[in-house]
């Protein structure tokens, strides 16, 4: 699949800096791929040391089930627009109740 825009919400700004929720059927380790995310074809503004929190989802966003969660920052974009993220800090699905 590829970046769906509709599913980025920048959840809070401050100090020059912002914090992202994205939700995607992709697996969190293509999210994280050189140029998934890129602020010249898909009109983002992202900026080093952005925070970029992914939801990845099994069948459907928000109405599917949740595989896995990480956590991303953004380390560099590319004169291309090219967003270069860290490899995800991934969290562990788990529901025991």
């Amino acid at each position: 699949m590829a970046y769906d825009p509709g599913n980025l919400t920048q959840l809070s700004y401050g100090n020059g800096f912002s914090h992202y929720r994205y939700d995607s059927l992709d697996a969190i380790t293509l999210v994280d791929i050189d140029g998934y995310f890129n602020n010249s074809d898909d009109t983002l503004n992202l900026k080093v040391g952005d925070i970029i929190t992914v939801v990845d989802w099994a069948t459907a966003v928000r109405t599917g089930t949740i595989t896995g969660w990480g956590i991303n920052i953004v380390m560099a974009v590319g004169a291309d627009g090219a967003v270069d993220l860290a490899e995800s800090l991934a969290g562990v699905v788990t529901n025991t109740d």
